[in-house]
């Protein structure tokens, strides 16, 4: 499976100030089918986002998909 960025597979991506030391992103898909796609894919665990923000696993508080929504 070849690599497509995010940006092309959500409707949103956005951060929000949860706290003054925590952010929160919401990633909103319009096709279930990306949804479960990004899901299955790996690319968001806690690992990657630590490594892509420079920063320890152990500050990620969650890394989660909210089925129900």
């Amino acid at each position: 499976m070849s690599e497509v960025p995010l940006r092309e597979l959500a409707q949103v991506i956005r951060s929000k100030n949860a706290g003054p030391f925590e952010l929160t992103f919401d990633i909103i898909f319009d096709r279930k089918a990306a949804y479960e796609e990004v899901k299955a894919s790996g690319a968001l665990t806690a690992e990657k986002l630590a490594k892509l923000y420079n920063i320890p696993v152990d500050d990620i508080l969650f890394a989660m998909f909210f089925d129900p929504a």
